[in-house]
């Protein structure tokens, strides 16, 4: 690998309303009860004088009584509708007219036309809020008896409540039918996104519905896991240089970045001369993403699309670059590679490549008594107690920790090397056979899996990182595998062992790795 640049660097980011939404109560009780309160509570100005009443059927039938106008006629006479209705109380309360010049009126153009009278003369008024179909209805209650007049009162309270309460159903729906639709239009750097039609692959992973895979793309919607990606220099430094010390490689081709993020590489491949980039994420991250590229001023190469890229449709049939950085830990865990691949065999034109185009997993001896006994054989005596069934618990569950370097005790051994642009799904789930040269004497007491990843594919400047034990430490660590009972072992000796990776079938995200070494046999779980 002597011709590739190997990059060991010194140890050295929608739209909605914060406004809340007032809860509807369910309770009959309730609702009366603050119907009664409104009640109690409400005062009606008379149209024509300074007198003021409870209800709005007391206040009609004072104007009929006491000042000679009858509104449920006048509403009749003139043929008014809702808004004539409105238009004429709020005419009435502007101008201070008196109940002859009302009486006096005939056909034609009425005095309150005009949508001036649209606006409430008085705020909150009650009269204003009076069906004018109940109108007359309103004013026989009034003839009727006090009880009969209160509980008249309470209904029509209670009615419009609940025409306000549907009101501001109907209303909330809408908005977040618009919120919706906002959002898709923010997505339009250059366009929407929908569900593809694209043909069926197979794999677990493209089989998985959007709500079954929600908790992972949930977990990439939050800054701080990309905060610590691109912290590590190891990883965005080695993307960053192999792009722009490439850039015939990407000189007027489209790019397609898979699980774009922050979209720092789609920036890293248009900068790198790219005519056209399309970036792919599901997760929230997105929007951010899209605030970034503007803030680039990049818009105008860069298109930013959400959803699983097993299930939009791109803006172009075919891309001569596939980017991303899928890798996991112990390099398959979280399963992504899965989705470059469909990407690839959907997208990927004839003679374009997959970046990285290599990567290979390697696994190597460890002989770290003191971390064994902290973290099995602690549960032989604790606080002299015996706790060894709970070593059925702990060994099982692979540890992703940076392993101190002077520890390993064998040459490491590569299990599977894997060319992006050929490998299918199926061969992602794998055993291999393998030996470690014994390079110390001492305990096994432990395996530790790393991965190396290149870029090299018809580049003139290949580049490669490592996240090995040795190297400069990444944000994937190295996945460690403890023994339950360690063994001797002396330098020079071969110690050869088993491995099998497959996909955990109720989390097809989560790894199961079962190791066999020295006649013991472990399944261990990388979730």
């Amino acid at each position: 690998m002597a011709e590739y640049i190997v990059h060991f660097i010194a140890a050295d980011r929608e739209v909605a309303g914060d406004d809340e939404v007032p809860e509807l109560s369910d309770s009959d009780d309730e609702l009366w009860q603050s119907m009664e309160e409104e009640s109690e509570n409400m005062s009606v100005l008379c149209l024509f004088c300074d007198r003021s009443f409870r209800t709005v059927p007391e206040s009609l039938q004072h104007c009929r009584s006491d000042h000679g106008v009858d509104i449920s006629e006048l509403v009749k006479r003139h043929s008014l509708d809702d808004y004539g209705y409105i238009k004429m109380i709020n005419y009435i309360r502007t101008v201070k007219c008196t109940g002859q010049s009302l009486a006096v009126l005939s056909g034609g153009i009425l005095p309150w036309d005009s949508d001036v009278y649209m606006m409430p003369a008085l705020p909150d008024d009650p009269l204003l809020q009076t069906d004018v179909e109940e109108l007359a209805g309103d004013v026989a209650q009034v003839l009727g008896s006090a009880p009969s007049l209160q509980t008249a009162a309470l209904l029509h309270r209670a009615q419009q409540a609940e025409e306000r309460a549907q009101r501001a159903e109907d209303a909330l729906t809408r908005a977040m039918d618009d919120m919706h639709k906002l959002r898709l239009l923010a997505q339009g750097l250059v366009l929407s996104s929908g569900p593809g039609q694209g043909p069926s692959t197979p794999g677990a992973i493209a089989e998985l519905r959007e709500e079954e895979d929600e908790a992972y793309f949930s977990s990439y919607g939050h800054y701080s896991i990309h905060e610590e990606m691109l912290k590590d220099k190891v990883r965005t430094e080695t993307y960053r240089d192999f792009m722009y010390s490439n850039p015939d490689v990407f000189k007027d081709k489209v790019v397609l970045d898979v699980g774009c993020g922050t979209a720092v590489l789609s920036m890293f491949a248009a900068r790198s001369g790219a005519r056209k980039v399309i970036g792919v994420d599901q997760s929230e991250i997105i929007y951010q993403a899209m605030d970034i590229v503007r803030s680039n001023q990049l818009e105008n190469t860069i298109t930013l699309i959400r959803g699983r890229i097993e299930e939009v449709d791109l803006p172009v049939d075919k891309v001569d670059i596939i980017i991303s950085e899928w890798m996991g830990y112990f390099l398959l865990f979280e399963s992504m590679l899965d989705s470059v691949l469909y990407a690839r065999d959907r997208y990927l034109a004839d003679g374009g490549s997959v970046y990285p185009d290599c990567c290979s997993i390697s696994l190597a001896a460890v002989g770290d008594t003191e971390k064994h006994r902290d973290r099995i054989a602690f549960w032989d005596n604790v606080y002299g107690f015996k706790m060894e069934c709970m070593k059925n618990s702990v060994l099982p569950e692979a540890v992703v920790e940076v392993l101190k370097p002077e520890t390993v005790i064998s040459e490491p051994a590569v299990i599977q090397t894997l060319d992006c642009n050929d490998v299918t799904i199926s061969e992602l789930e794998f055993t291999a056979e393998f030996t470690l040269k014994i390079t110390a004497s001492t305990h096994c007491t432990a395996v530790v899996g790393y991965f190396d990843v290149f870029f090299g594919r018809g580049c003139g400047s290949k580049m490669m990182f490592s996240t090995g034990p040795h190297c400069t430490k990444t944000h994937w660590k190295q996945t460690v595998f403890l023994l339950e009972k360690p063994f001797p072992v002396q330098t020079g000796e071969d110690l050869p062992g088993q491995i099998s990776i497959r996909k955990n079938k109720k989390d097809p995200r989560a790894l199961l790795v079962t190791l066999t070494l020295d006649d013991q046999r472990q399944t261990y779980s990388i979730q």
